[in-house]
């Protein structure tokens, strides 16, 4: 079969050997899959490492074959992707041995992919193919950060740097589904334009004074993934005893913070990645009750995956990056 995979210092679309299942596995003809941060990072992170490996986290295909024991989906039934291994009930943090999808084990750029019976979920009838091939991750992402470790309701004003990431945009159609006030960030005024339109409140440049524009609202909850550049001005414009999210770094990973105006903030600072399967099913619901749409950014066929990491390594995009594999 064809897949995109790291190989040594390289990128490739080549011929892989098509994988067999085993017991309580079930096998998925991939149609889309979606590119994230995560798999623009993995080659600097695994080197010059000769072991070919696919690329990816997120898919949505047609199971074509289940081994024995497999009871919740059968042949013929269309899935996404799971992108957690091994963090099946909700918890504080993950449970030892969780792994992502896509390193170290294989991924889902590819024609086929094949996993344990946990690691597919029925995807949602309104969803299109290039929807439900990257809605998991960075949806999952946001609803864990937004509900369960920021406990996100009506009342509250949520402030996003970043409009234009992938989990930005899930971000914004979530809180605005319960009623949340919704403030962003971005550096392009297209992409702020975008971040209105999906209901984002309150819209500002990156480049202004975050705590002068916003003296006059009240933040309650930061949801925090870019990093350095942006962490101490996000905490600088949170409420007093304020909840902030962090979990990524887009810029560099280490910060420095007042420790003593923190504390005398009473500010809460949480950790989060990804999330489990109980919240990712929960996530499907939520979004079937609301009818959220993933935002597509753009559709790369696999054959130019190459183009695609340019364009998401560059940050053209408002929304996610897909690839069209069948």
């Amino acid at each position: 079969m064809k897949a995109f995979v790291h190989k040594g210092t390289e990128l490739i679309f080549t011929d892989v050997k098509e994988p067999t299942i085993q017991d309580n596995q079930v096998k998925v003809k991939l149609k889309m899959a979606g590119l994230n941060h995560r798999d623009l990072n993995i080659p600097a992170r695994r080197g010059n490492n000769s072991t070919p490996l696919i690329l990816g986290s997120d898919g949505a295909g047609i199971v074509t074959e289940i081994g024995n024991n497999v009871k919740n989906v059968k042949v013929g039934d269309e899935v996404l992707i799971n992108p957690g291994i091994g963090w099946k009930e909700n918890s504080d943090a993950p449970p030892e041995g969780f792994e992502i999808v896509g390193m170290p084990d294989q991924g889902t750029f590819s024609e086929y992919y094949v996993c344990d019976e946990s690691g597919v979920v029925h995807k949602p009838d309104y969803l299109s193919w290039e929807e439900a091939g990257v809605v998991a991750l960075a949806g999952l992402t946001g609803y864990r950060a937004l509900f369960t470790k920021a406990n996100l309701s009506q009342e509250d004003t949520v402030f996003i740097p970043g409009a234009g990431s992938g989990v930005a945009t899930f971000m914004i159609q979530f809180a605005k589904a319960v009623g949340a006030k919704v403030i962003v960030t971005s550096r392009s005024k297209e992409k702020l334009e975008h971040a209105r339109k999906l209901g984002a409140d309150i819209t500002v440049d990156t480049g202004e004074n975050w705590k002068e524009v916003l003296k006059h609202e009240t933040i309650d909850i930061v949801i925090e993934s870019v990093g350095r550049a942006t962490f101490n001005r996000s905490l600088e414009v949170l409420k007093k005893g304020g909840r902030m999210v962090t979990f990524g770094a887009t810029t560099e990973d280490e910060i420095t913070i007042n420790i003593r105006s923190f504390f005398y903030g009473q500010y809460q600072l949480f950790g989060t990645t990804m999330g489990s399967l109980e919240e990712l099913t929960d996530m499907l619901k939520f979004m079937t009750t609301h009818q959220i749409r993933p935002v597509i950014s753009k559709v790369f066929p696999i054959e130019k995956a190459e183009e695609a990491f340019s364009y998401l390594g560059n940050a053209n995009q408002f929304g996610k990056v897909v690839l069209s594999i069948s």
